[in-house]
């Protein structure tokens, strides 16, 4: 499974979205995610890839695909 796909499953499992409104280019407003929904989203990711996301780096992250540059920038 790719980097898309694992973030992919943790935003579906998190936010309780059909898997089909994930995109690289879908942000977490779109989902009407919250501040808690991104704080559980951000611990579960964390935990899946062993990173460490620091609260001002949580502001910047605002898609998918800024999840996924995040983490291969930071593997």
């Amino acid at each position: 499974m790719d980097i898309f796909e694992k973030v992919k499953a943790i935003v579906v499992d998190q936010l309780g979205v059909d898997d089909e409104e994930i995109a690289l280019e879908t942000t977490f407003q779109s989902l009407n995610a919250d501040s808690l929904d991104i704080v559980e989203l951000v611990m579960a990711l964390e935990e899946e890839f062993d990173i460490d996301i620091a609260d001002e780096e949580v502001e910047n992250i605002q898609s998918v695909g800024d999840i996924i540059n995040y983490i291969n920038a930071n593997k």
